[in-house]
């Protein structure tokens, strides 16, 4: 059984600040304190930080292109010994702990004949509230999520053996709503794939054809949904994590606007196209799980705006949506990889919902074919240094920082960095590339860039309610056999996200539903709305989901 870990995080800090030096005493006590103290700081400790040797600065002089002197560097490493104190400091005080309020026990492996479809990297049982919104419900959670006492990998040899002593903020809110978790869901290596065979534990088989895809990261997720194995899972989409698992598996999946979620402690992969959110069997229960998981975490995630507001999402839903506009988006179809069924579907689908009410029209959106070269320009360089370089939470804002992962990151970088996926390592050469040789420009220049096309997609919902188109333009492929070249790897990883990649770069809400199937394949078709309007953007799909089940 886990030590509960919550407590109130000014008591966590006054219990910090009483280990800080006194620099000013006057009463006999606290003299004595200080000469007890001076005793004690005579007696060897262990540096936290070692102060450099002078051919370790030399090495990262040379780095930088500096010009130093013998007697320059000394006098460098003299100034760092000083410093160093201040870490003996840091590291001598207790950092606030995300809370853990609910008891558990780590868990298991599960052996292959309760794991078929390898959808399940660890099995736990962990009973949340006796009440609440998501009482008598069953979750998976994304396995890039920290449950306290459950091991977490992540897909890789990286981070295997990290066991997190602390809940994100996530995890709590669902066992505070009343949800029962019962395991941890296999993803990509390093969840950096949209397919789902790089998982180190091997590949997650689709539900409906094994030999097939069921697409990335949150693959584990999506399959565990669609088998009913649980009734509910959380993924984390960057690029399409959350929507394309759910499209091949032929389940619901939400990425929520930017921000809505909290990430707090969860391994970043680029801090401004990091989502969380539900996958489900329906849309009745991915309205429900978003009003258990959404809102404002108290300043501990800085992707999150202060005015936060969360919604009775379920409130929102209903069948008929008479004067709702819909934009069919043309640039999402037709596309080089584009099959012609899956164009035909979701079309069809889309226009069904004039049926209902809705005024159903093609509009032409140029900027989603930029958005998805956006995310190439500013992606890669990005996740490089947030995710490998940067340990999964990277540097530079206010918020909580998952400490315990940053340093199992950093060792697992170290000693198994080549048993990454070749994408990672691809995508890491990129990277690094890009930063040295053009100094992050354009990683600037695309982020600027972004705010524009931002503001473009928000002028054409003044004229629609949602975009729709498919969610992936073709049905999942054929797991890849294991003589895969390593450029067909990255083809099969990467080449399902031209229509969902361009909203992780904006933050429009985007969720995918299923339309059907063609070849024994599910086939999703995705509906784009407004920021912070999940209650339209779900309102549609459930009519849309209840006019597609009424004429089935």
């Amino acid at each position: 059984m886990l030590r509960l870990v919550q407590q109130c995080r000014a008591n966590v800090w006054r219990t910090a600040s009483s280990v800080v030096p006194r620099y000013c005493s006057s009463s006999p006590d606290e003299r004595q304190q200080s000469s007890d103290s001076s005793t004690q700081d005579e007696i060897y400790k262990a540096p936290a930080v070692r102060v450099p040797t002078v051919d370790k600065l030399a090495k990262l002089a040379r780095k930088f292109n500096l010009d130093t002197t013998a007697d320059e560097l000394q006098q460098y490493i003299d100034f760092m010994a000083s410093a160093c104190k201040s870490f003996d400091v840091v590291d001598s005080l207790p950092e606030p702990l995300l809370p853990v309020k609910y008891p558990r026990t780590p868990g298991y492996r599960p052996r292959p004949e309760e794991n078929k479809h390898n959808a399940w990297y660890w099995r736990c049982d962990i009973k949340g509230a006796d009440t609440g919104k998501l009482a008598g419900k069953t979750l998976a959670i994304k396995d890039n999520i920290p449950v306290a006492g459950v091991p977490m990998m992540n897909g890789s040899y990286v981070l295997e053996g990290y066991v997190p002593e602390f809940d994100a903020t996530i995890v709590t809110r669902i066992l505070d709503a009343g949800g029962h978790i019962l395991g941890k869901a296999s993803v990509e290596d390093m969840c950096f794939s949209g397919s789902s065979f790089t998982s180190v534990k091997g590949p997650i088989r689709n539900p409906h054809k094994t030999d097939h895809s069921s697409g990335g990261s949150s693959a584990g997720s999506g399959v565990l949904v669609a088998c009913g194995e649980v009734d509910m899972a959380i993924g984390g989409d960057q690029g399409g994590s959350i929507r394309m698992p759910s499209t091949w598996c032929g389940v619901v999946g939400l990425k929520p606007t930017f921000g809505l979620v909290p990430c707090t402690g969860t391994i970043s992969m680029e801090v401004t196209i990091d989502f969380a959110g539900p996958i489900t069997k329906n849309v009745y229960d991915a309205a429900l799980l978003l009003e258990a998981i959404a809102g404002y975490d108290d300043g501990l995630d800085p992707r999150q705006p202060v005015d936060l507001e969360v919604k009775e999402y379920t409130e929102a839903l209903v069948t008929e949506i008479p004067g709702t506009r819909i934009g069919i988006v043309k640039e999402g179809f037709g596309l080089p990889m584009s099959e012609e069924d899956v164009d035909t579907m979701v079309k069809k689908a889309a226009f069904q919902m004039t049926s209902v009410g809705a005024a159903v029209e093609e509009v032409s959106v140029p900027e989603h074919t930029l958005g998805g070269h956006l995310f190439t320009a500013f992606g890669f360089e990005g996740i490089a240094g947030m995710m490998i370089k940067g340990c999964g939470a990277g540097s530079q804002y206010k918020g909580y920082y998952p400490s315990s992962a940053v340093n199992a990151l950093h060792r697992g970088y170290r000693t198994r960095i080549n048993d990454m996926s070749h994408i990672l390592k691809g995508v890491l050469l990129f990277g690094e590339y890009l930063k040295q040789d053009y100094g992050g420009y354009f990683y600037a220049k695309a982020q600027n860039i972004r705010m524009d096309v931002t503001k473009a997609f928000d002028r054409v919902f003044e004229d629609y309610d949602v975009l729709v188109m498919p969610t992936i333009p073709f049905k999942a492929p054929k797991l890849p056999n294991q003589d895969i070249a390593v450029s067909e790897i990255f083809t099969a990883g990467l080449n399902m996200i031209a229509n969902t990649a361009p909203y992780n770069v904006t933050g429009h809400p985007a969720l995918t539903i299923n339309t059907g199937f063609s070849d024994g394949l599910p086939v999703g078709m995705m509906m784009v709305g407004r920021k912070f309007d999940e209650s339209t953007l779900l309102k549609v799909a459930y009519s849309y989901e209840k006019l597609r089940d009424k004429n089935k």
